[in-house]
């Protein structure tokens, strides 16, 4: 076991065991990704999906952003996501009487392998937890937009090329005619939408864009979705200049991390989702960075919070704490990412307890035997930090 629990308002470290040594992490990682990502690009940030001209008559390049909430139309997973159809009404408008024979999709923003070291090859397959990783998807790469809590959401297999065909099919033109390649470079300025013909190679066509950040971040922790996390830990990556891979965001968190003040060294990281087993964390830098959050210093980073599930009512949490038992007096009072592996369940959060003293806490278990069984003492030590009377 890997405990640290830290008084928020003195700094104060109440309890520790096992604290400054990394421990597999499961989904805690996420809060580490939401803080760098706030850090790195703000909450109000948003990502954009762009069509440029291409080189031949009548081609368009669509170009992914990373934006992972883009939906086709109105039937969108994520509230206040960009379309594609709207994006291809622009589209048709800027290029006039030209017909659109050919779409290119150019998903090169992101770099390297597109699933993670230490991921499960079940987390991967079509019904997993996760998507390939790539800058130009739909619905975090789900095929219908649908999310199930306990996993099972069918994925396409290139996101990117598959929201190439859905566009291309908004733009009246055949999916035998979708490629992957690259944008040309911007030939001349960008012409006005209301542009009939004429356009040049690099010339914006339309543009979409996410909602803000906060937001994305927000389904990110309430639904512990692995492909948006990965999709914003390579945020952090472009905003320092560094490559957006799994290696590139690992090292930008990382150094994020430690730009704000925080023990970065006291993570391994391999992914910004928590799914690789190779991943380690310790309570000491989870809880400094929640209390970071919670602190005021940074208001930033406290958007965090609003996506945290809370106990026994919402996200991952909703059917924890519940039960007629002590543990139902932390319902409401507790603020968690919960994670969970094989053999690995842990909790990490923000609770006030009785005397109303702000307290951030990380509980890290492995090698556990029995899921719920473990899922349960881990909420038992919440409650009673809820019931305590620490001064």
């Amino acid at each position: 076991m890997h405990v640290s629990v830290l008084d928020v308002a003195s700094s104060q470290v109440l309890y520790s065991q096992n604290a400054d040594i990394p421990t597999t992490p499961a989904s805690t990682t996420k809060i580490l990704t939401a803080v760098t990502a706030l850090a790195a690009r703000g909450p109000a940030y948003r990502l954009a999906t762009r069509v440029v001209a291409g080189e031949k008559p009548g081609e368009v390049v669509i170009i992914g952003g990373g934006d992972p909430t883009l939906s086709v139309d109105a039937k969108a997973l994520f509230p206040g996501a960009a379309r594609l159809d709207l994006l291809a009404a622009q589209v048709k408008k800027a290029m006039g009487d030209t017909p659109i024979t050919r779409v290119t999709v150019d998903v090169s923003l992101f770099k390297g392998p597109e699933t993670a070291l230490g991921w499960s090859s079940d987390d991967v397959s079509p019904a997993g937890q996760v998507g390939k990783i790539q800058a130009l998807m739909t619905n975090a790469g789900r095929i219908k937009p649908v999310h199930n809590e306990s996993g099972g959401d069918p994925r396409f297999s290139d996101p990117g090329l598959s929201a190439g065909k859905a566009f291309a099919k908004q733009l009246g033109a055949t999916s035998a005619k979708v490629a992957k390649g690259k944008a040309p470079a911007a030939g001349a300025a960008s012409a006005p939408a209301s542009a009939a013909a004429g356009v040049t190679p690099g010339q914006e066509l339309g543009k979409v864009e996410s909602p803000p950040l906060v937001q994305i971040l927000d389904w990110m922790l309430q639904q512990s979705d692995n492909t948006i996390a990965e999709t914003m830990a390579r945020q952090v990556a472009v905003a320092s200049g560094a490559e957006a891979s799994f290696d590139g965001a690992s090292e930008a968190m990382i150094a994020k991390l430690k730009e704000l003040g925080l023990p970065g060294d006291e993570a391994d990281l391999y992914d910004g989702s928590g799914l690789s087993r190779h991943d380690g964390i310790s309570p000491t830098l989870l809880v400094q960075t929640l209390a970071l959050a919670a602190g005021g210093t940074k208001p930033e980073l406290s958007a965090m919070f609003n996506g945290l599930p809370v106990a026994g009512w919402s996200g991952t949490l909703r059917t924890r704490f519940v039960t007629p038992s002590p543990n139902q007096a932390a319902q409401g009072v507790v603020r968690a990412k919960t994670g969970t592996l094989s053999g690995v369940n842990t909790l990490a959060g923000v609770l006030i307890t009785k005397d109303g003293r702000v307290l951030a806490f990380a509980i890290m278990a492995s090698a556990t035997s029995d899921a719920s069984s473990a899922k349960s003492a881990l909420d038992k030590v919440a409650a009673k930090l809820v019931a305590c009377g620490c001064s």
